[in-house]
């Protein structure tokens, strides 16, 4: 699972490459719960772009009158302060995954898609599960060449890395939990890995990040 340039994959099957990441699949009901109790408080939940400017070319370029918002639970291994407050079980559960790299609730307003992109960084892939999805003309990530629609309670891990976007048509908000992980590599690799992420990334980018939270 070691990179392997052009011929890496885009998808991954969850419990031979990151089985850590079911725990989140089998406590489905216990973090949904809390999404609910999130969405009922009608807090200012900022738009992507309004706390990392890297995101503007997806987060506000098609639909620029619909949202891609994001409530942020951690970054680089550190949990927010209102992630732990408001959405307590749902970071008990995360602090049980190991190499976690950042996570939080993707909510798409109605017919609002994401243009395609490529993550910036290959050291980490990315898990999805499905909190909220409408049943009518049900939202889709394609990754490279396969495409999938969203199902609530399913789980996709894929690398981010590849060119993706979202075709979202539907006329509900669509809400996935997005976990991201460092990405699974020898030791000596991993340890480069882990370094560039809690001391480089973590550094300037969480910290970034942090400090833009703080003024939304």
């Amino acid at each position: 699972m070691f990179i392997n340039g052009k011929n890496r994959p885009a998808f991954f099957n969850i419990e031979k490459s990151y089985p850590d990441l079911l725990i989140l699949d089998q406590n489905f009901y216990t973090i949904k719960s809390e999404l609910s109790l999130l969405m009922q408080r009608n807090l200012s939940i900022p738009r992507y772009h309004e706390i990392d400017n890297y995101q503007t070319a997806i987060s506000a370029a098609l639909n620029p009158e619909r949202s891609w918002r994001t409530f942020m639970i951690n970054l680089m291994g550190d949990f927010t302060d209102d992630a732990q407050n408001i959405v307590p079980e749902t970071c008990k559960l995360l602090k049980q995954i190991p190499n976690l790299f950042q996570a939080f609730f993707s909510i798409l307003d109605p017919q609002k898609s994401v243009p395609a992109h490529k993550g910036t960084y290959r050291g980490y892939i990315r898990y999805h599960l499905g909190l909220q999805v409408p049943q009518n003309n049900t939202p889709k990530i394609r990754v490279k060449d396969s495409v999938y629609t969203w199902k609530e309670k399913e789980s996709i891990l894929f690398d981010d890395s590849w060119e993706h976007e979202v075709i979202n048509h539907c006329n509900e908000e669509r809400i996935v939990l997005i976990v991201d992980v460092l990405r699974p590599m020898p030791k000596i690799p991993h340890m480069l890995n882990t370094f560039i992420s809690q001391h480089l990334v973590k550094k300037y980018y969480a910290k970034q990040l942090f400090s833009k939270l703080k003024t939304v």
